[in-house]
């Protein structure tokens, strides 16, 4: 589900379905400020404030690096290391390069500071393939942080059409949908990522993996 709407008119986000579970709440001074904002085919844990207090003290909270995050992310091939961390600056490709998606980010140079920790849960095969669960600890927040860290380590995440096999499946994706031969070369239909951890003024919060990710590689109890 999309998070906030992107352009006017947007509707069914998560923004939008709080704001109606929430009615009374607004009505009565409240608000809906959603803290974490996770990638449209990310799963797991998201953050809400439901008051302007809470909401500017937990944004505080996370200019100042007081919010622990970590990501599970299942990814093509297994790592060479056990844990390693990559701290390499990310900006927007188009702004060095050429780029048909102009979202799209890319480590380089001139981008603005990211540090990523990663950690390997368990290696594993599936069809005769290699796969690794990988615990992922952003230090900063950059778009796409993970998944162009991962990418960028040589282990992109599963699903991934915009930086795993190609950005031409994310390309291909817009227009047609999914497809059987878009499974041949992505396995999945979302990018293999689930926010699991948040921790924050003394609270932690935990969410397993994402039931359709353990259903996908047989990956229970993780």
């Amino acid at each position: 589900m999309q998070v906030h709407p992107s352009k006017p008119g947007d509707t069914g986000t998560l923004w939008d379905e709080l704001r109606g579970l929430l009615a009374y709440e607004i009505a009565n001074g409240g608000q809906v400020s959603i803290i974490n904002r996770l990638d449209r085919e990310t799963s797991g844990l998201t953050l809400i404030a439901k008051h302007p207090t809470a909401a500017r003290d937990f944004h505080q909270r996370m200019e100042r690096r007081e919010v622990a995050k970590a990501y599970d992310a299942i990814v093509f091939g297994w790592p060479a290391q056990d844990a390693w961390t990559v701290d390499a600056p990310i900006l927007r490709q188009g702004e060095i390069a050429t780029s048909r998606v102009w979202v799209k980010q890319c480590v380089h140079p001139d981008g603005a500071a990211a540090r990523t920790e990663f950690t390997v849960r368990r290696r594993f095969e599936k069809d005769g393939a290699a796969f690794a669960l990988v615990r992922a600890k952003p230090e900063t927040g950059r778009m796409h942080q993970i998944r162009v860290h991962l990418a960028h380590s040589g282990n992109p995440i599963v699903g991934d059409k915009l930086y795993g096999v190609s950005e031409d499946c994310y390309l291909e994706f817009i227009e047609t949908g999914w497809s059987a031969a878009l499974e041949a070369r992505l396995v999945i239909s979302r990018q293999a990522l689930h926010s699991g951890l948040l921790c924050a003024a003394g609270t932690e919060w935990t969410s397993p993996l994402a039931p359709d990710l353990a259903a996908a590689f047989g990956l229970t109890g993780e």
